[in-house]
């Protein structure tokens, strides 16, 4: 698949120098880093706010940046809807105005797009059509400025921090939307998060940026689960993505059990009907490994796998990261220095990953 998104760029900022490259045919793009990192400053490029002195930037083909010819397309022309972190919607105008006033900076030659009733549908407005803005939530103004991007029929949609202004009960309100318009609307997204739990849930591609440059980019599962990504492996949030399916449910239990490219797994009971598709997250603190196959514990999940990689310890602390190969899977594992020692573990052992089924994330 070729890519949907291509940028290499280079621009100074007084004394913050970017120096950017990467290219994602991924439905939703994370942009990560720390504060300060350039995410935003990249995504300023992508949408035309800023100029950048040398590079290219390509968008579902479409070339918008090429300091070598001299191409630069305005930023009114390059169809990119962008959601802030504050929802900015008109005061003045009601939740359905606010939307409409996104079909203004639609092509009118075109009629395919985003309609109206499906937006509605998507985010779950519907209701809100007559409210004014500061009658709604945090979250449900988000949902009207995302709605209010996509009647404008973007080729892309950029997200800049959109839940960083949210409380937590707010996060997990949108959460759930921003998938659906991921995995069913067909327009790429670029999102911008500090966040490790929004990129795991979230992203198809990851971008990592450090002091202006990309540090990494590629798959999230794949990069989730190395163990030398130190702004990711060290981090309390460490962890791995699983795609997994739902094979069927055990109620007397209160269980899900899921099939997983990694092994089946147990998980607490969801309302997901069978063949419903999940992303399993498992911190990497919550997998215990062992030599042998246990029998006669509580963990009802063991599943069988090969050291793939020893990621160095956490300066003077105790603790390491283990990557592990499960039937062509990733799995992290975070282990005491003294426990890879008595293993005596290295790559191509043989292990198995035990996880308690109460630890297992799913949205």
């Amino acid at each position: 698949m070729s890519a949907v998104i291509e940028v290499s760029v280079a621009h100074r900022l007084g004394a913050f120098a970017l120096d950017a490259d990467f290219a994602s045919d991924g439905r939703l793009t994370a942009l990560f880093g720390r504060s300060g990192s350039g995410k935003t400053s990249l995504v300023n490029v992508i949408s035309g706010l800023i100029r950048p002195q040398y590079g290219r930037v390509v968008i579902d083909g479409r070339v918008m940046v090429d300091s070598a010819i001299g191409v630069f397309v305005p930023k009114h022309r390059r169809r990119i809807g962008y959601v802030f972190q504050e929802a900015r919607l008109f005061p003045h105008l009601s939740v359905r105005q606010n939307l409409l006033y996104g079909r203004w900076f639609a092509p009118k030659a075109e009629d395919g797009g985003s309609k109206l009733d499906d937006v509605l549908d998507l985010l779950g407005i519907g209701h809100l059509l007559q409210r004014q803005p500061g009658a709604l939530s945090g979250g449900e103004k988000q949902r009207v400025a995302i709605g209010r991007a996509l009647l404008a029929k973007p080729r892309l949609l950029l997200m800049d921090e959109p839940l960083a202004s949210l409380d937590e009960e707010r996060k997990a309100e949108i959460l759930p939307y921003i998938e659906r318009l991921r995995d069913g609307f067909g327009i790429p997204i670029v999102y911008v998060s500090h966040s490790i739990a929004e990129v795991a849930r979230l992203a198809t591609h990851l971008v990592i940026l450090d002091q202006g440059k990309v540090s990494m980019s590629g798959p999230t599962a794949e990069l989730m689960s190395r163990p030398d990504v130190p702004i990711l492996s060290t981090s309390a949030e460490a962890g791995s993505i699983l795609e997994a399916r739902v094979l069927r449910h055990e109620p007397e239990h209160g269980l899900t059990i899921l099939e997983t490219p990694a092994g089946p797994l147990q998980i607490g009971r969801r309302k997901a009907p069978e063949g419903t598709a999940l992303r399993v997250r498992i911190l990497a603190s919550d997998v215990m490994l062992s030599l042998k196959p246990l029998d006669g514990i509580s963990a009802l999940n063991v599943l069988p796998g090969t050291v793939a990689a020893i990621g160095a310890r956490h300066g003077d602390g105790g603790a390491l990261e283990v990557r592990l190969d499960c039937n062509g899977a990733g799995l992290l594992a975070r282990l005491t220095v003294k426990s890879a020692e008595q293993l005596e573990l290295r790559p191509g052992s043989a292990v198995y990953a035990v996880i308690k089924s109460v630890s297992i994330d799913t949205p």
